[in-house]
């Protein structure tokens, strides 16, 4: 599978395509699109309006029934794969019910407001504006799912069968993943992240590991992430050996006593260092730390931002001297 995927839509197979981002680092999410019969179904929307109005006249130029959306299937509650649905007018939006729930944690206006303050936050500041200052969230409607499911739903496009099956509580609370046998392609929102570092916001990374085994023992040929290029079977292998890893090494260091912080930094990422975004391991040894001890407690999202903001070089000495608390994040997106 080639690494070098331009960016946009591309044609898989059976009128089903892919939309690809320009990069796979925060905020820059793939979708999906299946169409059969005089029907279609978008998989995700993007962080932004200008990028999802982009993303459905680029689909509209290309397949005519795109003109009227009759499902989008949000794979996860990240704003950057549901942000954008209040421009699918008129389409039903399924997500599971645990999903539809966290939409409601970050919803746009609150991260406008919080990269309103990150100016004044100092090191951590300077991060989130890295990440996510190249998007604008002040004119989106928050627009939440229409139906929700658990477990699985089974629909159908035309004459396609696409199965939505929940996999989640494991990168967020209720991820789903949206397979089309007919196509032979799954699409896995951010269960996946190729060439870029996973990030474990809920977990537990047994979950997020038996989901990558159930994509590998799929009857697919092509998988498409949630960041990053079209993959196969080895790149699905290569993250659920990342999370291995990642699990084992922290857990050794739990059981000597040290900090998830100082884990984070100890862990040597070896051959993973290469992918995008590998402060994320602090996120990921964090949550890790919380399910060996059996923590109900997660850490505050601004703590975890400016941890990760250490790791990547930003200078964090300054980010606690406001004279005013900055919002509270619950969960950024990715």
């Amino acid at each position: 599978m080639s690494n070098k995927q331009h960016p946009g839509l591309h044609p898989l197979a059976h009128s089903a395509y892919a939309w690809l981002a320009p990069q796979g680092s925060w905020g820059w999410s793939n979708a999906g699109l299946i169409v059969d019969g005089e029907e279609s179904l978008l998989v995700d929307t993007l962080y932004d309006l200008e990028l999802t109005g982009q993303m459905l006249r680029k689909m509209r130029e290309t397949e005519p029934l795109c003109e009227s959306i009759d499902t989008l299937v949000n794979t996860h509650a990240n704003g950057d794969h549901c942000h954008g649905n209040e421009l699918v007018t008129g389409a039903e939006i399924i997500a599971s019910t645990a999903s539809a729930l966290e939409m409601n944690d970050l919803p746009p206006e609150a991260m406008a407001a919080l990269m309103d303050a990150a100016r004044g936050m100092g090191g951590v500041g300077e991060y989130f504006l890295h990440c996510f200052g190249q998007f604008r969230f002040d004119d989106i409607r928050h627009t939440p799912p229409t139906r929700t499911f658990d477990g699985e739903l089974d629909l159908h496009v035309g004459d396609k069968p696409v199965h939505l099956i929940e996999v989640g509580p494991a990168h967020t609370r209720g991820d789903v993943l949206v397979h089309s046998p007919n196509d032979r392609i799954v699409f896995t929102g951010d269960i996946l992240f190729i060439q870029g570092t996973p990030v474990m916001w809920e977990g537990p990374v047994a979950n997020w590991i038996k989901a990558c085994l159930l994509i590998e023992d799929m009857d697919v040929d092509l998988i498409v992430p949630g960041h990053g290029p079209i993959t196969d079977k080895h790149g699905v292998a290569h993250v659920r050996q990342y999370l291995q890893y990642v699990h084992d090494q922290a857990r050794t260091r739990y059981d000597a006593g040290m900090s998830a912080f100082d884990a984070a930094k100890d862990i040597e990422l070896s051959e993973y260092s290469a992918w995008s975004d590998p402060e994320r391991i602090a996120v990921n040894v964090d949550s890790l730390y919380r399910e060996f001890s059996g923590e109900q407690s997660t850490t505050d999202t601004i703590e975890l931002f400016t941890r990760m903001a250490e790791l990547a070089g930003f200078g964090v000495a300054d980010s606690g001297s406001n004279d005013s608390d900055p919002p509270h994040a619950d969960d950024a997106d990715n």
